[in-house]
C-alpha cells in the first residue's frame, strides 16, 4: 500500500509539473521534491524520465479518450460534435496536454520506445474518430466520395497540424487556426441540412 501510494504521489507531481512546464523542462529531481520523496524512488517505481512521462501521458490520454468517446456517442448532429471537439481542443491546449503530446511525438522521432507508445495513444484517437465518421456516413453524411479512413486521416492531420501551429505561436489574424477549425462545423451543418431536405 505504501509503495502504491508513493508511486501515485510521484505520478501526481509529475503530471502537475509536466502539464505546467512541458517535457523538455521536466526535471525528475523537481518531481521528487514536489512529491516529497527521494529521487531514487522515481527510478525505483517508474524507471527513466521517459517512462515517468509516458505513464503520466497514458493516464491523461485515457481520461481524454473516455471524454471524447462519450461525446461522440451522444445522439448529436456531426456539426455539433465538431464544435464540441473544438472546445475540447481549447481546453486541452489550456491544460498543457497538447504541448506534452506534441513534445512526446517529437521525442518519438528519435526514440523507438517513445514513438511506439505515442502511436498507441494516437491510435486510440483514430479508433474514436473512425467510429464517429462511420456512424455519420451511416446517417447519410457523404464526404465527397472519401472513404472513412481517408476522412479520419484528414481530420487527424488537421487537428495535429493545428495544434503544432498554435503551439508555435503562428495563430494570428492572418492565420486564424481555431476560427478555421470551427468553420468546418458550419460546413458539416450545411451538408446535414441538405440531407434532411
Amino acid at each position: 500500500m505504501i509503495e502504491a501510494n508513493t508511486r501515485q504521489k510521484i505520478l501526481d507531481a509529475a503530471r502537475e509539473r509536466l502539464l505546467a512546464n512541458g517535457y523538455a523542462a521536466l526535471s525528475t529531481r523537481k518531481v521528487a521534491d514536489s512529491a516529497g520523496v527521494a529521487l531514487s524512488q522515481i527510478h525505483y517505481h517508474l524507471g527513466t524520465k521517459e517512462e515517468l512521462v509516458l505513464n503520466v501521458l497514458r493516464a491523461e490520454n485515457e481520461r481524454l479518450l473516455d471524454r471524447q468517446t462519450a461525446m461522440f456517442s451522444q445522439d448529436l448532429p456531426l456539426n455539433q460534435r465538431w464544435v464540441i471537439a473544438c472546445d475540447y481542443l481549447d481546453a486541452d491546449l489550456d491544460s498543457g496536454f497538447v504541448r506534452v503530446l506534441q513534445e512526446m511525438m517529437a521525442a518519438g522521432w528519435s526514440s523507438e520506445v517513445v514513438g511506439k507508445e505515442v502511436w498507441l495513444m494516437l491510435d486510440g484517437w483514430m479508433a474514436v474518430l473512425t467510429d464517429a465518421v462511420g456512424r455519420a456516413q451511416a446517417d447519410g453524411v457523404r464526404f465527397g466520395g472519401l472513404e472513412v479512413q481517408e476522412v479520419v486521416a484528414l481530420v487527424a492531420a488537421v487537428f495535429l497540424g493545428a495544434e503544432s501551429l498554435i503551439l508555435s505561436g503562428m495563430e494570428n489574424d492572418t492565420l486564424p487556426i481555431r476560427a478555421a477549425l470551427r468553420s468546418v462545423g458550419r460546413l458539416f451543418a450545411d451538408v446535414e441540412a441538405r440531407i434532411e431536405a
